[in-house]
């Protein structure tokens, strides 16, 4: 009897086992086996795509990484994309702290939940955001550009490239602290809002320092400060809002999240290339030129700071009443 049970039922059960387990070291032996798909929230040009188009150049998995744009609704469509689809390591997202911070207090109605729905990969960099003004601007700094906007209620717009952007909240911030109102006017992608910046219809910006510094530099846009609490190595000669107006600090951040129910050793095996592709030593100097930070964090680190900055946004939010249009 004990033998016939143990034939019948025991040996079949190991084998079973054994069978799923060899399944399991087959697959991650063999992930990826098909080309994989990285979602960019915003337009190109920008931060998000310069960065996940440098992992896409130099990523070494052994299949192609597809850069896909999906802009829209402050980064929500392109994340709403990822937080959908399977968590197998073939769709992952290049979040920002918009996507992952900052619009599930200012929407109302979120597609998806910015912790729930996603499994963190890796925070890969950071970046101060850059006060740009149109050149007819009669303003040289921030003090300034405070004594024009009190002066002039409600005459200035700022631009966007979407609600909830880090763009969007430094402007909202920088309302609360001061005291002063303007109008703000969400674009589809920075890369439209820039032309009205330039040309004037919009009169200054929180762009992202990766994205405005190089117009700076050329002249097409005046910068005044960076909204880091010191400043960034990229532009020594740019003081920050802080220096100005004490305790401003809005910093724009980028982390790669996978679907919800990712596979550990498929996280484990994307983090190590994160880790890998960033520290290129000419990776590490095309961000420096941007006045991008690398971060490069475990998986278990930006859930830890996801966290906090869904704490810390969610304030700021609140205090400046903003609200997404």
């Amino acid at each position: 009897m004990q033998r016939s049970f143990f034939l019948k039922h025991i040996v079949p059960a190991s084998l079973a086992l054994l069978a799923l387990g060899s399944g399991n070291a087959w697959a991650q032996a063999s992930y990826p086996n098909k080309p994989m798909r990285l979602v960019v929230t915003f337009p190109s040009g920008g931060a998000p795509d310069i960065l996940a188009r440098l992992f896409s150049e130099k990523a070494q998995m052994g299949q192609p990484v597809v850069v896909d744009n999906k802009p829209g609704a402050g980064g929500n469509i392109g994340a709403d994309i990822v937080a959908k689809a399977p968590g197998d390591g073939y769709t992952f997202v290049m979040g920002t702290v918009g996507t992952h911070a900052i619009n599930g207090s200012l929407y109302e109605k979120m597609p998806y939940d910015m912790v729930k729905n996603f499994t963190p990969i890796a925070l890969i960099a950071s970046a101060p955001n850059l006060l740009v003004v149109n050149n007819d601007l009669p303003v040289k700094n921030v003090t300034e550009l405070v004594a024009y906007m009190k002066a002039n209620p409600n005459k200035l717009s700022f631009g966007s490239p979407g609600v909830g952007t880090s763009v969007h909240v430094s402007g909202e911030l920088f309302k609360s602290m001061t005291g002063t109102s303007m109008t703000h006017v969400p674009y589809k992608g920075r890369q439209y809002a820039i032309p009205d910046l330039i040309g004037g219809s919009i009169q200054l910006m929180f762009d992202n320092m990766p994205s405005a510094l190089p117009m700076a530099r050329e002249g097409k846009i005046r910068a005044l400060a960076q909204t880091t609490a010191k400043r960034s190595a990229a532009a020594p000669d740019v003081p920050t809002v802080a220096e100005t107006i004490p305790g401003f600090e809005a910093t724009t951040w980028f982390a790669m999240f996978a679907p919800a129910g990712t596979p550990k050793p498929v996280i484990d095996r994307l983090n190590a290339e994160v880790q890998r592709v960033y520290r290129l030593p000419e990776v590490q100097e095309r961000l420096k030129t941007l006045g991008l930070d690398a971060v490069l964090s475990t998986p278990e680190e930006l859930t830890k700071y996801q966290a906090a900055e869904i704490a810390k946004w969610s304030k700021v939010v609140k205090d400046s009443g903003a609200k997404a249009e």
